[in-house]
């Protein structure tokens, strides 16, 4: 048996050439969708992958992302509670600061003339 074409061409047409398929990007709501399919377990990866469209590896990585990333989303505390702490102490002297720097200003300018109207 003789499995290769005797001109010793391969099987691609004469001038054809492989075109690579362009790097898709998926969405996050994509890949959470398949990834829970895959979790569902009512089908198997080979057929999600048809389905979806990738790879069976593909699927099984955003499976497993999903399954590290499953207990922040019952998290502890309300979710402001991750938020860094306000120094409310430092923001009232900061508001002050430019209080007093507006209200100088302002001053400045009105005895220049540059300042007509009052806001």
């Amino acid at each position: 048996m003789d499995f290769l074409p005797d001109s010793g061409e391969d099987c691609r047409g004469a001038g054809e050439t492989m075109t690579r398929r362009p790097r898709r990007n998926h969405t996050p709501a994509f890949k959470a969708k398949v990834a829970l399919a895959a979790l569902k377990g009512e089908k198997t990866l080979s057929e999600l992958a048809q389905i979806f469209d990738v790879h069976p590896n593909q699927i099984t990585t955003w499976k497993a992302q999903l399954l590290d990333s499953a207990a922040g989303v019952f998290g502890n505390g309300s979710p402001g509670a991750g938020a860094a702490p306000v120094d409310l102490k430092a923001l009232h002297a900061k508001i002050g600061e430019l209080t007093l720097e507006n209200d100088f200003l302002e001053g400045a300018l009105s005895k220049a003339g540059l300042l007509s109207a009052k806001r």
